[in-house]
């Protein structure tokens, strides 16, 4: 498709005007212009796939595959730069300095110097948290180009398992952005279908409900988060910080929604919430909202889609609708 070669063209553009001539990137410089490429792909992607929303469902269909197998090669071509660019600056997965090498891509990405420093004082822990995260930052980055010899074939695979799924019940996949907050715009999508216009939430309205529901909740929640946060063996923090610390960053960042977050929302929306995926069975949650309680009147569940391989950087949450 033209648009896609356009696409390309466009981020060498941009590569190239932030690139001063002769100058060479810093580690960090580099990370920022690699997550800059991934978002420009995936917005893309959303976008093109919104504009196959036109003519019968074959020539959709058929469009929508076209657009996957090319947004497809395009990523793989994208981590295949971004791997060679990262080698060149000691970044690699392949030779015995690995450790080292994810050590320093850590503290790039944390804002860390990753020169030596003769300070060797206890880290604060505001630190420890920063590097925390820039850890599970480096993973993805990693996992991104390990896997992206797969993620091709399985994303097609999935998406052609939900597709099936969904067909038959007439519903069919909205496509919602990748930034963070997938799973509250998915939400915030639904309610508005329900209410025929806005929704009465913003998904970042819906963010805060949460973080208030799972800290007035802690006894039902600590469990789980604890059970899927393991205690680290140089942290300070007691397990009802970690969980405040995990709170304000489900209320204030673009930190990804998973179970803990859909079962708040169950109980905040009083409203179940069934999940499809082609790569899982499907889930339900909140069935004791099916009906209103009262006067045996239906109340609209939420129903999304899960994706375990979309953009291949990990989960990913659209809205399901009525085609």
């Amino acid at each position: 498709m033209e648009d896609l070669q356009e696409l390309e063209d466009k981020q060498s553009e941009e590569i190239s005007e932030n690139i001063s001539p002769g100058k060479q990137e810093t580690r960090e410089e580099m990370l920022s212009r690699h997550r800059k490429e991934i978002s420009v792909l995936q917005n893309k992607e959303v976008a093109l796939k919104k504009a196959t929303a036109k003519g019968s469902k074959a020539e959709q269909k058929a469009k929508k595959k076209q657009v996957e197998e090319e947004i497809s090669q395009l990523s793989a071509k994208l981590k295949e730069k971004q791997a060679e660019e990262l080698a060149s600056l000691g970044y690699s997965n392949s030779n015995g300095k690995e450790k080292a090498n994810i050590d320093t891509l850590v503290k790039a990405i944390a804002g860390v110097s990753v020169t030596s420093q003769a300070d060797h004082s206890k880290p604060s822990k505001s630190v420890k948290r920063r590097e925390k995260r820039a850890q599970q930052e480096a993973a993805r980055e990693q996992r991104i180009q390990e896997e992206q010899s797969n993620i091709i074939s399985d994303r097609m695979i999935e998406n052609e398992k939900l597709e099936n799924k969904l067909e038959p019940l007439g519903l069919a996949v909205h496509e919602i952005k990748p930034d963070g907050h997938c799973l509250y715009r998915a939400v915030e999508n639904q309610l508005a279908l329900f209410s025929g216009g806005s929704s009465p939430y913003t998904f970042q309205e819906l963010r805060e409900m949460v973080a208030v529901y799972m800290r007035q909740h802690a006894h039902d929640f600590l469990p789980f988060f604890l059970s899927e946060n393991m205690m680290e063996g140089d942290s300070d923090d007691s397990p009802s910080e970690r969980f405040e610390n995990y709170c304000r960053e489900v209320e204030s960042t673009a930190a990804w929604g998973g179970h803990l977050e859909l079962g708040a929302l169950t109980h905040c929306l009083k409203k179940r919430i069934k999940i499809f995926s082609g790569s899982f069975p499907d889930v339900e949650m909140g069935k004791e909202y099916k009906s209103d309680g009262g006067n045996g009147t239906s109340n609209p569940g939420i129903m999304l889609s899960y994706h375990k391989h979309s953009f291949g950087l990990g989960q990913h949450y659209n809205s399901i609708v009525p085609v």
